[in-house]
């Protein structure tokens, strides 16, 4: 029973919404804000409950769409297959992906009351992408992309920073374009097993469309981008210098880059680089946040 309601939400990998988080946390402690606790509180447990919606919504519809039981699990692919050995609380993860959405909206709504109609654009289109990815984007190579990084990129970090400042910023909006393309990444990589059953389903992302390889360039274009956009924005006097602390990563990116490009085609060797992948959009921005946090600092 307790893994047919925990399972669909992915606990795992929900590690990933806090580090967006602080880094919205970060743009706006860089600016100057006051860093209202109460604030911080509801926008992490806010961003949580999206992460969850989306991941019980993508558990129910893989398991009515039959996906995860033609589907071979890795460690971030393939579902939980919690619902394939619990046919009978499927419902349980809708209902949790709904309430989870309810939630959230309430919180969205007590930011839209405290910050006024600027609020609308991040909640609507956060709302959206959660309700339609699974059943729409994932039928579309370019949406299925680039929602995920929009939604843990410039919707959560931009979002975090716009709650906490009341107003948009070009350094929340650069920053955000770390997780835009690590996220984005993320999901990429992890569509790479995967392909064979979401082909038989009716999904059409990348790999499907032009294959792993060409997907895996792909992958690395956006990964250099990471570091683009970082490296930019302090040029631009955007970012502080402080944020090339996650510059670091580049020692793990560089042979992740040529691991996937590598063994795009050998699955069982692609598993390692898909490990140190999620350790890069983890630690990237965390590593900028707390440049950020040093350069107000000291």
């Amino acid at each position: 029973m307790s893994n047919a309601l925990i399972g669909p939400m992915r606990p795992n990998f929900l590690i990933l919404t806090p580090a967006c988080v602080l880094l919205g946390i970060a743009t706006a402690f860089w600016s100057g804000a006051f860093l209202n606790p109460v604030y911080i509180v509801l926008i992490l447990i806010g961003s949580v409950l999206a992460h969850i919606s989306v991941n019980a919504l993508n558990e129910y519809h893989d398991f009515k769409s039959g996906l995860d039981l033609i589907t071979q699990a890795t460690p971030f692919s393939g579902g939980t297959k919690s619902l394939p050995e619990n046919p009978e609380k499927a419902h349980w993860a809708l209902i949790t992906g709904l309430v989870s959405l309810v939630l959230m909206a309430g919180i969205g709504i007590y930011f839209l009351l405290e910050r006024g109609p600027w609020t609308l654009p991040v909640g609507i289109l956060g709302i959206i992408i959660i309700y339609t990815y699974t059943p729409l984007i994932t039928r579309s190579p370019l949406m299925c992309l680039i929602a995920p990084g929009l939604g843990f990129g410039p919707l959560m970090v931009m979002g975090t920073d716009f709650m906490l400042t009341g107003h948009y910023s070009w350094t929340a909006a650069m920053a955000s374009l770390v997780p835009f393309f690590l996220v984005n990444d993320l999901l990429l990589l992890n569509q790479f097993p995967d392909v064979e059953a979401d082909r038989q389903i009716g999904r059409d992302h990348l790999p499907i469309r032009i294959g792993r390889k060409s997907s895996a360039i792909v992958y690395s274009v956006f990964l250099g981008l990471t570091y683009v956009a970082i490296i930019a924005g302090c040029l631009l006097r955007v970012l502080p210098w402080g944020a090339l602390l996650g510059l670091t990563t580049l020692i793990l990116a560089v042979p992740v880059m040529r691991g996937v490009i590598r063994n795009a085609e050998d699955l069982p060797s692609l598993i390692p680089f898909m490990i140190k992948n999620v350790i890069l959009n983890i630690s990237t921005p965390v590593l900028v946040a707390v440049g950020l946090f040093l350069t107000r600092w000291l």
